[in-house]
């Protein structure tokens, strides 16, 4: 026997299929497919959140404009101070936030300051009031003091002309702060991508709908339509197409006509009541992939005329997990965002898992803190890709690699937390 041979061998230890497409390659495959959204939109500020950043933002002045004081205290010049335990300086005026003191402070002088007020010509260094006593219009203040302590400077925070926030971030409660802070009212975002999806099947059934015998309720839809929300995308539910020619090239035309991405779920298997395939061959230019995956084995990715077409497996578990592996990376692309490394670590495995080499798969699990303070992952019990349940009730995928087998009692693997993902 061959080497080659020797490689495809069947072996009922492992997953392995020669044809399998691996995770890696998928990937960056469906990555040089997508390209960012044409158009751009001018809003304001407060409607920026969540939005990604067209254009790059930089600050037109000093942040602060000005010099100011951190506390509310006295104001005064660290130099004019005597060598001694404690100064006695008088008060000559105020500072008020928005009201600077149009005087000079001299020696042996301070003002009364407050937080965010313009520091008074003279003074270079604040003292806490707290951390003061006085009386009428004596203060008496503990020495040494540092020059410039609880002050601000202007420019401190950003210089003028300082990138403030790049283009393709998206953005954030802070981010929005931050866009008033330099005194803009509007920004340009990238318009949000528009995603037309449905279901395909004769036994789907929408909620509400009596079931007959072999009937299901289509709840891919409604987690579909729950990630979409949570991507701050816009979308269009199409409903459930039946298993017939005509309807499924309909709702491909239609979909692809107004859409940037058209999605479907239970038309990723080419199977004898698939109309899909016959339907994308005419309209289309799609790829039928064996993913080296699991859940999610089957997969289904090309285009539909100009429009970026996903076929999503048919099953829950599945249709979740290659919507956040693979449609949730490009939506983010075809947003304009700037794409970031997914937030994996370590954590010890509670009880062991059982796995053969060949397929990566991604565990439904749930993390806990041990005494130690270290996390520690266990899976959510069966793992079967219709089981839906394991998905609401977990918080993070267990990732494990093609190449991995059985995971033992206290080993280390990869998790992806649900937080900022799902």
């Amino acid at each position: 026997m061959s080497e080659t041979e020797l490689d495809t061998a069947a072996n009922c230890g492992d997953d392995r299929e020669p044809a399998l497409l691996p995770v890696d390659e998928a990937l960056s495959r469906i990555r040089a497919a997508i390209t960012v959204v044409p158009d751009r939109e001018r809003v304001a500020v407060r409607s920026a959140l969540g939005r990604v950043l067209a254009t790059d933002i930089s600050a037109p002045g000093d942040v602060p404009m000005h010099t100011n004081s951190a506390m509310d205290g006295y104001a005064f010049a660290a130099g004019s101070l005597p060598d001694a335990d404690t100064a006695d300086l008088t008060v000559v005026g105020t500072s008020w936030a928005g009201r600077s003191f149009d005087g000079e402070v001299g020696p042996g002088e301070c003002v009364r300051i407050m937080t965010g007020a313009v520091m008074p010509a003279g003074a270079d260094t604040v003292e806490m009031q707290e951390r003061t006593d006085r009386d009428g219009d004596t203060v008496r203040i503990s020495l040494p003091q540092k020059p410039g302590n609880h002050v601000r400077y202007a420019g401190e925070d950003m210089k003028s002309g300082t990138a403030a926030l790049p283009a393709g971030r998206r953005v954030t409660p802070a981010d929005l702060g931050l866009i008033a802070s330099l005194g803009f009212g509007e920004v340009d975002v990238w318009r949000r991508p528009r995603v037309a999806f449905f279901s395909n099947g004769d036994e789907l059934r929408s909620v509400g709908e009596p079931l007959r015998l072999g009937d299901i309720y289509d709840s891919n839809r409604y987690t579909l339509y729950g990630m979409l929300t949570r991507l701050g995308v816009e979308f269009l539910d199409m409903g459930v197409v039946r298993d017939d020619p005509d309807a499924i090239r309909e709702a491909f035309t239609s979909g692809a006509r107004c859409a940037d991405m058209l999605i479907t779920s239970a038309g990723a298997s080419v199977g004898e009541a698939d109309y899909i395939k016959d339907t994308l061959d005419e309209l289309g230019e799609v790829d039928f992939w064996k993913m080296a995956l699991k859940p999610g084995r089957p997969l289904a990715f090309g285009r539909v005329g100009d429009t970026p077409f996903f076929g999503l497996p048919g099953n829950p578990v599945s249709v979740m997990v290659t919507f956040y592996q693979f449609v949730r990376p490009a939506l983010i692309r075809m947003s304009g965002e700037t794409e970031t490394p997914r937030y994996r670590f370590r954590a010890r495995v509670r009880g062991g898992i059982r796995k053969r080499p060949g397929r990566t798969e991604y565990q439904r699990g749930r993390l806990t803190q041990s005494t130690d303070g270290s996390l520690e992952v266990g899976t959510t019990g069966d793992q079967g890709s219709g089981i839906l349940r394991s998905m609401s009730v977990s918080d993070c995928f267990i990732v494990l690699t093609a190449e991995q087998g059985d995971v033992a009692d206290g080993d280390w693997v990869v998790v992806e937390p649900f937080a900022g993902l799902v």
